[in-house]
């Protein structure tokens, strides 16, 4: 067994490692990202209190923002200033047209303020962790945020801990495909009696099945259609060229960022494939991808379409649907950009 890692050792790697982002230094270390910060606090890191109901009332006071929010294939980056914060025992969330977020504190264990000297300039971030010490949501400040209430924010935050001992857990297992074959005909039935899209997770769970296994089960029926995991390029293409707007969500089991808009500069870098608009950017690893779906739910305002791409472990990397351009939008435009994507070949 090897021994663990002290203080000084991670701050040794660090200062040898100048060039490599923290989560993949702390990767190649063997510790969580989170444990990685850790061994800064009083070098720039100072942990805060975690906790969505003390902390996103605050950051309305920093102005404009970069929030990102990320899963292992896919990051989702919006610039806008945090406004309505709604609390919930379950879920929170923060209401806005560019920081639009679904929150589920029970996961948010572990939060830092970090400072870090850059070529660029002091650059300052608020990072939040899960028991695992995985990232869940990070918030940059920019050159157009107040930097004035940074202080202040980071004084009333302030953990009473800032020994950097932290006990992280391990990492929670992706949960894969999971259908119920003898309940196939009461899904489709239920399916078909929805009149909201929140319904469809209490049916799934209610029916002892997950979200990809009840698309795997269904999926030559009206509902689902799975279209070649190859098609996200001719997807982001089509949807720039037709200046489409959508409302894309990316998340991780502790927060949702949803992005509301157009997606206009589509550019592949290796296999990375990126929307690199102004204020908004999205990077996703084209090559994780290994199941996609367009998947029809019934809504008392007609159907609602989405596409949703699959991990090979069964991890959802994000979830897609039109956005009605004005009251008089049918999105007959978002069905046949979605309509021409091919059908995935059926292997025996």
């Amino acid at each position: 067994m090897n021994k663990p890692l002290s203080r000084a050792d991670i701050q040794a790697a660090k200062a040898q490692n100048t060039d490599k982002r923290d989560r993949d230094l702390a990767e190649s270390l063997g510790i969580s990202e989170a444990e990685l910060l850790a061994a800064d606090i009083g070098n720039g890191v100072t942990r805060i209190d975690a906790h969505p109901d003390r902390a996103m009332p605050l950051m309305t006071a920093l102005g404009e923002v970069m929030a990102l929010t990320r899963n292992v294939s896919c990051v989702h980056e919006r610039v806008g200033t945090f406004l309505d914060y709604r609390s919930g025992p379950h879920a929170s969330m923060v209401l806005g047209r560019e920081i639009d977020t679904r929150i589920f504190p029970k996961y948010w264990t572990f939060a830092f303020a970090v400072e870090k000297d850059t070529p660029k300039g002091l650059r300052r971030s608020l990072q939040f962790f899960d028991a695992a010490g995985d990232a869940i949501q990070k918030i940059h400040l920019r050159d157009t945020s107040n930097i004035a209430a940074w202080e202040p924010l980071i004084t009333e935050l302030k953990h009473a801990d800032q020994s950097g001992d932290l006990t992280t857990e391990p990492r929670a297992p992706v949960e894969g495909a999971k259908g119920n074959p003898d309940k196939r005909d009461i899904l489709l039935d239920e399916w078909a009696r929805m009149t909201d899209t929140h319904q469809f997770n209490r049916l799934t769970s209610k029916l002892g099945m997950n979200r990809l296994g009840a698309y795997r089960l269904v999926a030559d029926t009206k509902w689902v259609r799975r279209v070649e995991p190859t098609c996200l390029l001719s997807f982001f293409t089509a949807v720039s060229e037709a200046k489409q707007k959508v409302i894309l969500f990316v998340g991780n089991r502790a927060n949702i960022q949803i992005h509301w808009g157009e997606m206009e500069n589509i550019k592949v870098m290796g296999p990375w494939l990126n929307v690199l608009d102004p204020r908004f950017n999205l990077h996703l690893r084209d090559d994780h991808v290994a199941e996609v779906y367009v998947v029809e739910k019934p809504t008392k305002r007609g159907p609602a379409v989405s596409i949703e791409a699959f991990s090979a472990d069964g991890g959802l990397i994000f979830q897609c649907f039109g956005e009605r351009d004005g009251e008089g939008d049918d999105l007959a435009q978002w069905h046949g950009i979605l309509a021409a994507l091919p059908n995935a070949e059926v292997t025996a």
